[in-house]
């Protein structure tokens, strides 16, 4: 019986253990295509930007302020992942992305949408206190081919102006991953600009449905910021951000540093994270 119960134990494991995923999720600021960023323009950038997502081997990242030419770029370069979302000023190619990408083999697109952070999320427009731009969040239900598991991605990049905007996108978050995602598995990535301690930021990490997943893991790679303006960072101030649901479990965590001859692929860092489902 003793053997007995130690082989049924195994089985049990062995199965457990297949049917749970491990992926590798990423956020990435990649700077929009500005003619004014001497020095550290995107026709440089974006061989690097591919070259970083290539060596990290993210399985789904987000990406923030993509102009349409940039995910041009990155898919030219990346034919093995498939990519969706908006652009942010008319629902179509105009304006900044928050967009998602995916490997094409290794998931297949159940859902997609997009919102925008306003008292009106169903049309583009500004939210709340928001003067410079049209904020837009971008979302995908994805199953995996292998288990046929399934969970939704957000990815979203809140106004760099308006506090109350941001105070407001984190409510609206919450609400429309509630009301998109109900019960299911979610990972949220973006750019808050805010920290740990902004009132957004804990409207979302304390929502009941959604934690960081770097208070997971024990020993996250946080050397420095998460922004660096293109040049050497100071403090070590984190607003990009990946949370996860209760149906996740994240193991490793890290804000990626590569450069290039001094020089740095965006004015942020991506963050990473290792998260099984």
């Amino acid at each position: 019986m003793k053997i007995k119960s130690i082989l049924t134990a195994i089985f049990v494991f062995t199965v457990a253990l297949a049917n749970s995923q491990s992926l590798k999720v990423g956020t990435f600021n990649v700077r929009y295509d500005n003619p004014r960023d001497s020095g550290n323009l995107w026709v440089a950038r974006a061989p690097v930007v591919a070259n970083l997502i290539r060596y990290h081997d993210f399985d789904v990242f987000g990406v923030q302020e993509a102009l349409k030419n940039q995910l041009n770029d990155i898919s030219a370069a990346l034919p093995e992942y498939a990519v969706y979302g908006k652009g942010r000023d008319d629902g179509k190619d105009g304006g900044e992305h928050s967009s998602i990408y995916y490997k094409k083999e290794m998931f297949k697109l159940l859902k997609s949408g997009d919102f925008w952070l306003s008292a009106t999320p169903d049309v583009p427009g500004k939210g709340w206190d928001a003067t410079c731009c049209n904020r837009i969040a971008s979302w995908v239900q994805l199953q995996e081919v292998k288990s046929k598991k399934k969970f939704y991605l957000f990815n979203v990049h809140f106004d760099h102006q308006g506090v109350i905007a941001r105070k407001e996108s984190g409510k609206l978050m919450v609400q429309k991953i509630k009301e998109i995602a109900g019960n299911d598995p979610v990972l949220l990535t973006g750019d808050f600009n805010g920290g740990r301690e902004s009132e957004w930021y804990q409207t979302i990490a304390n929502s009941g449905i959604l934690r960081d997943s770097y208070k997971d893991v024990k020993y996250p790679y946080e050397n420095n910021s998460s922004s660096n303006g293109f040049r050497v960072p100071r403090g070590k101030g984190v607003i990009d951000h990946i949370f996860i649901s209760k149906h996740f479990k994240a193991n490793r965590w890290g804000i990626l540093t590569d450069t290039y001859f001094g020089k740095f692929p965006s004015d942020h860092f991506p963050v990473a994270a290792t998260v099984t489902l």
